[in-house]
């Protein structure tokens, strides 16, 4: 295949072999970008690719485990040999900590019961893998005309919302990993758009909803279509757009 023009934009999606990352690549694709699937296994990252250049879009897969350093720096060695920059970068890969159970059902993230290596593990991936992937491809970024960073999150994340007794998820179990983690993500996305403001660099966080996909054992009610959309709106805003928030479907969410 041939190399995309110049004036292809060019996407980098973690995550991206299922789920709502696959589907934000498809979406992005469609969209006229070159998407570069991230995935921990090859073959799988190949095979999502594959699907996407099947439908007429421009996909790559990249081994990249957000937990890997050595995979992050090489993503970002491949992304700055074959296209010299980054316009848009997804962190959407993520883990609850729980396995694939429903909201419900996730008892173990418990604080006053929580296993602290399970904490430690789904901050490494949740929090941590977003800093490690975005300081990596930084500099490719500053190389587009019009760079954006979209960082998936979770109304979990949201400390107004969790806080409400009221409120739609005071029905599930307490969280001491995954919560927090999307709580931390929040607030990192506020410190790198007011570091990077300056630059022209958006940076803001999108909650899909609570969309049908492996991490809640297909529990959900959204599509991972319907749950992209968000974040393919914010990875595609004009240089008026928003930078430090954070977005559903519907509009702005309180922190």
């Amino acid at each position: 295949m041939n190399e995309p023009a110049t004036h292809r934009k060019v996407a980098l999606i973690t995550g991206a072999n299922k789920g709502i990352g696959r589907a934000i690549a498809e979406q992005l694709a469609a969209l006229g970008m070159t998407v570069l699937i991230g995935a921990r296994d090859p073959r799988r990252g190949e095979e999502a690719a594959t699907s996407v250049r099947a439908t007429g879009g421009d996909a790559r897969a990249v081994t990249l485990d957000v937990t890997d350093p050595a995979t992050v720096e090489e993503a970002a060695k491949q992304v700055e040999e074959r296209f010299g920059r980054l316009d848009v970068l997804v962190n959407n890969a993520g883990i609850t900590g729980s396995g694939q159970v429903s909201p419900e059902e996730a008892h173990d993230q418990i604080p006053s019961t929580v296993d602290l290596d399970m904490v430690r593990r789904v901050f490494e991936t949740n929090v941590f893998g977003v800093i490690a992937v975005t300081n990596a491809l930084l500099p490719l970024l500053r190389k587009s005309p019009a760079p954006r960073i979209v960082n998936v999150s979770s109304a979990a994340g949201s400390l107004t919302i969790a806080a409400n007794p009221d409120g739609p998820l005071a029905g599930l179990p307490t969280s001491a990993a995954y919560t927090p983690s999307k709580t931390a993500l929040n607030a990192l996305t506020v410190q790198y758009a007011q570091e990077l403001r300056g630059d022209g660099i958006l940076v803001n966080t999108a909650d899909p909803g609570y969309v049908d996909t492996d991490i809640n054992n297909h529990r959900g009610y959204l599509t991972p279509a319907q749950g992209a959309a968000v974040v393919v709106w914010l990875a595609t805003l004009t240089d008026d757009g928003p930078t430090a928030g954070f977005f559903n479907a519907d509009g702005p969410l309180p922190w």
